[in-house]
């Protein structure tokens, strides 16, 4: 995306007060114990641009489909590929009945825009984008549950077989707030503690959303893998990742436990304290950017990545 075709917000609705009696100016005009942005708070000076916005619904699309199949890339770099598992999905931003699935059978490395495929959320329908591929049966019945039952707060779903996610998954148990970075899913993550067999219809589907819940970021599926949900695909994404990487911490703590270490858990008051400073839309945005920044380095560019969109089927809403 060329600079100049998005905005990138600032100014966001959630404000916090820091903790500590002695706060220095930041540097972007906020006195000490100001309230202040959870950007405004990690930033010191300019502060960081949030989630972007964009003069037309064609340039917004291409960021979306663009930033997913980098987002895809990561995943492929952070070992996330099982054969033909996993799937991304964003619902468009245009025609909030519609969602966007990446093509069966196509590595996650190689991923580009223009690989996209668009399917009516409620009945599957090929509504257009890249349609030389299927889409995957069990990643629809999967992705349209949960678009179907978070229709105003998730626009993005990750789901992939991760290793770690796998083996922690076994215990049917959900994570402990073990470091100031899984915090990002203190009460944000359930556990689905039943295993339905491969997604071939649309029950289990709705079983998985129903686990998710409301108000959940994230989702451990038993005997399974995990799937994370966002307001963006670069937080559903980024999301992802952390909740790979804490099923590993946790695996390492829970060995480490078992030969008499003891484990310190960060208290319920200070995990709270994390995810309001943490996990918000705007930030966990920004917490993707090194890394899709990187595929976009790595592939030779963000055009790179963004190649065939124009030639993508026109939708059919």
């Amino acid at each position: 995306m060329a600079p100049s075709a998005a905005t990138e917000t600032v100014q966001h609705t959630l404000t916090l007060t820091l903790k500590g009696d002695k706060i220095p100016e930041d540097g972007n005009g906020k006195a000490a114990g100001e309230e202040r942005t959870p950007l405004e708070a990690i930033s010191h000076g300019m502060v960081m641009p949030g989630i972007p916005t964009f003069p037309s619904y064609a340039a917004e699309r291409r960021h979306i489909l663009t930033h997913m199949a980098a987002t895809f890339r990561f995943f492929a770099r952070s070992g996330f590929t099982e054969g033909q598992s996993g799937h991304i999905s964003v619902r468009d931003p245009e025609f909030s009945n519609l969602m966007w699935l990446n093509p069966l059978g196509r590595h996650f490395g190689m991923l580009t825009a223009g690989d996209m495929i668009c399917l009516d959320i409620e009945t599957g329908r090929v509504a257009g984008g890249n349609t030389s591929r299927p889409a995957n049966a069990a990643g629809y019945l999967i992705h349209s549950a949960v678009h179907k039952r978070r229709p105003r707060d998730v626009h993005a779903v990750c789901h992939a077989h991760s290793n770690a996610g796998r083996a922690w998954s076994v215990f049917a148990r959900p994570l402990e707030m073990l470091n100031q970075d899984v915090c990002n899913f203190h009460n944000a993550h359930a556990v689905y503690a039943r295993y339905g067999g491969i997604v071939f219809g649309a029950e289990e589907g709705e079983h998985i959303a129903t686990a998710l819940g409301d108000r959940n970021k994230g989702v451990i599926l038993m005997n399974h893998g995990l799937l994370t949900v966002g307001a963006t695909v670069d937080e559903s994404g980024f999301m992802f990742g952390l909740l790979d990487r804490a099923c590993a911490m946790q695996l390492q703590v829970e060995a480490a436990a078992a030969n008499g270490l003891p484990k310190r858990i960060i208290s319920d008051e200070e995990a709270a304290y994390n995810f309001k400073m943490a996990s918000e839309t705007h930030v966990l945005y920004r917490e993707a950017q090194p890394d899709i920044e990187f595929e976009f380095e790595m592939a030779g560019g963000e055009d790179v990545v963004a190649r065939g969109f124009e030639t993508l089927r026109p939708l059919e809403p």
